[in-house]
């Protein structure tokens, strides 16, 4: 044959191989052509244009990345202090190589700048990242999708919601504490050989991964005051929706690998080369969204039905599904926005809360004179035999209720008192001044989000409080004419949340040890407002944590009920590191490839 058919009918001769053969060459030519010509201006031209080259910072070889020293937090405490020693509080440091030049500060007026203006948002890397594994909620939007998302959410975080909520808080708290005590009583007749009738010593005690029950009970948390759903993690750990949330968390929690990142820049290499991870994170994607969606359903046939009795509840879940059901375009979630949303709060509701909380235990099995001085202030309010918190302080809120089904306030003491949750139990809570310090710290301590990245999109002028001496000699420093720092579009800026918790300019010489004491003439806590009292951990501005209330209540109940039941210790021969991912986690040093765990020894508190 002397001819082909070509695709759409076209006759192409033999003869024209040739040519077909050389506009190929050409077409190739040119792609590598243009791709040489991207390389050699992203790694020569542009850093010469780049203003931040003229900011004081770090030097490396062409490719050298400072990423490691700043990101990981067993270097990045060591990183910081000696970059401010030597460079001020605001410097740039190499991202992948020399040709990406990263702006770092410390100076607060530059951080809240960033953290507020339009000019700046998560870099895309970051929302499609996030995106994977929880779609499209508050955690992984911009611009106008999140400030919708936002206002939705509001609602559900204002106090008196939080203060409706804190019966679920402590069932889930003492639920757990019971767990923990068939665990010592096993332990101990196991190791003492004790027969099962025979009582469980209290001096004993037993060692318990804390970050792995912890998580279970938060999980349980957000199901039932977000959705009012009970996954009973905390009961069976091997819970459908629970086991697949952390197996998925398991994989995220390796971090990014060059393969990784290529994924991210052409999404096709997951469909098209599965690994095993990506199998995994994918069935377990399939086991949320399902269980997603029967609860959705679930919760909007009980919305509907509510509508009719003029009985709306307030959970989270309720107010999606008013927007998704709403008829006003500007207020509605789609359904695939709702299910997102849900799997956002089921990893922030529970994750950050429950890392938070874990560090918190550590760091009071590390300190028994702050874990001994705050049991004492809890039990003045908190009967641990029983699990009330204490009917003769003023504001206890117990009353006498003909209403409910009354109990026992304790032991062969037939004064009955209200089974309704107390009105005045999150009041009481919060008068607890060391126990707030005790939560304050931690969250300032170790605050579960390590740092944060924002890229600029569009050219700007960073605003400065503390000197910079540029490259040229020339220092800029505010009250001048030109106090800012000018960075151009495509930028990205790190924010140091556990850097500038650890500022000694701020928090003091002992800006790096655990001193709830630091606390104790600050008493107004609003991260609206910048200043001492206040901290980096939720962030700040249109992107701050809008359940840090929660969060907060959250971790003094548990504190309340453990606290008062437990004594922490460190477990015998077990050191713990932390490692960064999307949350500061711990780990047993040296085994890191054994991924999240905390190991430590617990007993019944006399």
């Amino acid at each position: 044959m002397s001819a082909f058919v070509a695709p759409y009918g076209a006759n192409i001769s033999v003869h024209d191989l040739p040519i077909l053969l050389k506009m190929c060459g050409v077409a190739v030519f040119t792609v590598i052509l243009r791709g040489l010509i991207w390389f050699i201006n992203m790694i020569c031209l542009r850093p010469l244009s780049d203003p931040l080259r003229h900011i004081p910072g770090p030097d490396g070889a062409i490719f050298q990345t400072h990423l490691r020293q700043v990101m990981d937090p067993g270097l990045s405490v060591d990183t910081h202090r000696d970059w401010r020693a030597r460079f001020g509080e605001t410097f740039r440091f190499h991202g992948f190589g020399r040709h990406d030049y990263r702006l770092m500060t410390f100076d607060f007026r530059s951080i809240v700048h960033i953290l507020s203006s339009p000019a700046y948002e998560k870099p895309w890397q970051t929302r499609s990242f996030l995106g994977r594994l929880i779609g499209r909620g508050i955690f992984s939007m911009e611009g106008t999708e999140h400030r919708m998302q936002r206002r939705i959410i509001a609602p559900a975080f204002t106090y008196q919601s939080i203060r409706n909520m804190t019966p679920i808080l402590f069932q889930k708290a003492e639920e757990l504490s019971e767990r923990w005590k068939d665990i010592v009583a096993v332990t101990i007749k196991q190791e003492e050989g004790f027969h099962a009738s025979m009582p469980a010593r209290d001096s004993a005690g037993s060692v318990v991964d804390l970050a792995h029950w912890i998580s279970r009970a938060s999980f349980d948390v957000i199901g039932l005051a977000g959705f009012n759903y009970d996954f009973h993690s905390i009961q069976d750990d091997s819970e459908e929706v629970y086991t697949a949330y952390r197996r998925m968390f398991d994989i995220a929690d390796k971090g990014l690998g060059l393969r990784e990142i290529l994924e991210l820049y052409f999404p096709i290499i997951r469909k098209v080369l599965v690994t095993e991870d990506i199998a995994t994170t994918n069935a377990s994607l399939c086991i949320i969204a399902e269980a997603g969606k029967k609860i959705v359903a679930e919760k909007k046939a009980a919305y509907l039905d509510a509508q009719e009795s003029g009985n709306e509840s307030k959970d989270l879940l309720t107010l999606l599904i008013k927007s998704n059901l709403s008829e006003d375009s500007s207020k509605r979630l789609t359904d695939q926005e709702l299910l997102d949303q849900c799997s956002t709060f089921l990893l922030a509701g529970s994750d950050t809360v429950s890392m938070a909380l874990s560090w918190c235990i550590h760091f009071l099995s590390l300190h028994p004179v702050v874990q001994t001085r705050l049991r004492r202030e809890i039990r003045s309010i908190y009967n641990a035999d029983d699990g009330y918190l204490s009917d003769t302080s003023a504001d206890s809120g117990f009353h006498e209720c003909t209403t409910c089904n009354p109990r026992p306030h304790r032991p062969n003491d037939w004064a009955t008192v209200c089974a309704c949750p107390p009105k005045g139990r999150l009041e009481t809570i919060e008068g607890l001044y060391y126990l707030d310090a005790v939560v304050r710290e931690t969250l300032r301590f170790c605050p579960p989000v390590h740092a944060t990245i924002r890229v600029a999109v569009q050219d700007d002028y960073i605003p400065i409080s503390h000197p910079v001496t540029l490259a040229n000699g020339k220092t800029v420093a505010e009250g001048e004419q030109q106090s800012y720092v000018k960075i151009r579009k495509g930028s990205y800026v790190h924010i140091p949340i556990e850097g500038f918790n650890y500022s000694e300019s701020v928090w003091g010489e002992d800006a790096l040890q655990f001193n709830p004491d630091r606390w104790k003439n600050v008493q107004e806590w609003d991260p609206s407002k910048p200043g001492l009292n206040n901290l980096m951990t939720f962030g700040y501005g249109p992107h701050s944590c809008l359940g840090h209330r929660f969060s907060i209540a959250e971790m003094k109940i548990f504190l309340v009920v453990l606290i008062a039941n437990y004594e922490f210790s460190s477990a015998e021969d077990v050191k713990i590191s932390k490692f960064n991912s999307i949350l500061t986690r711990p780990y047993v040093t040296g085994e890191w490839s054994a991924g999240t765990r905390l190991p430590i020894f617990l007993r019944r508190a006399n």
